[in-house]
């Protein structure tokens, strides 16, 4: 009799001992994942930029270059990582384009077009603080002149942010086609008419302050 009761309590502590190991070891074994989005309507405020930015960005453009020719490369990395954390974009339609300065283009040099259609794919530089990806386009208008269309553009955001159309990747020789309009999105830039897309066949994301390339798209006939 006293035999059993022993075997039953000794049994017993055994499940009690399995049952509590197994809880306890459950979390390095079982594991559970959660995906939850913020509740509708609420937002993530960005971090105000630095003062440094602040002082940066109330330059003029002229002064800005100036003061990026007397900064060291470190300087140079912390504007960039800070801009790269605000992003802008911007979805801007073909019926979009500016048509009274393709107007005015059209009426210097004729009702001059690219008989064919070019494109490119961007490529980042892909250092981590620069990077590029999207397509680029040169679509004819009807009635004359051509525009550039950036469409699924995500590029790294940085300080005066310019679209170039350059002979290469070094911005030796180029034409400015004006300042980005926002680091993510479709938007649109009048291309000069009589613009030889031959030669200026290369698109760049340029930095015109520290003169750096953020990315770049080789545009060929499709």
């Amino acid at each position: 009799m006293h035999r059993r009761v022993k075997i039953g309590i000794i049994g017993a502590i055994i499940i009690i001992i399995g049952v509590s190991a197994f809880y306890l070891a459950s979390p390095l074994f079982i594991s559970t994942e959660i995906d939850e989005p913020l509740p509708e309507g609420a937002e993530v405020p960005a971090p105000p930029p630095s003062n440094q930015i602040q002082e940066f960005m109330a330059m003029s453009e002229e002064e800005r270059i100036e003061a990026g020719n007397q900064m060291d490369e470190q300087e140079k990395n912390q504007i960039m990582l800070e801009f790269a954390r605000m992003n802008t974009s911007i979805d801007e339609s073909m019926a979009q384009i500016n048509q009274s300065l393709l107007e005015q283009q059209t009426s210097q040099t004729g009702n001059e077009t690219s008989d064919l259609l070019l494109t490119g794919s961007f490529v980042g530089v892909g250092d981590g603080i620069h990077d590029a990806e999207g397509i680029a386009k040169v679509i004819p208008i009807e009635g004359g002149g051509d525009v550039l269309r950036l469409e699924d553009l995500v590029v790294t955001n940085g300080p005066d942010l310019y679209v170039y159309l350059s002979t290469d990747k070094s911005a030796s020789d180029f034409m400015n086609l004006g300042r980005l309009k926002a680091n993510i999105g479709n938007q649109n830039y009048p291309i000069p008419v009589g613009t030889d897309l031959s030669k200026y066949d290369t698109v760049l994301i340029w930095c015109k302050a520290f003169s750096v390339l953020f990315g770049s798209a080789d545009l060929k006939s499709q």
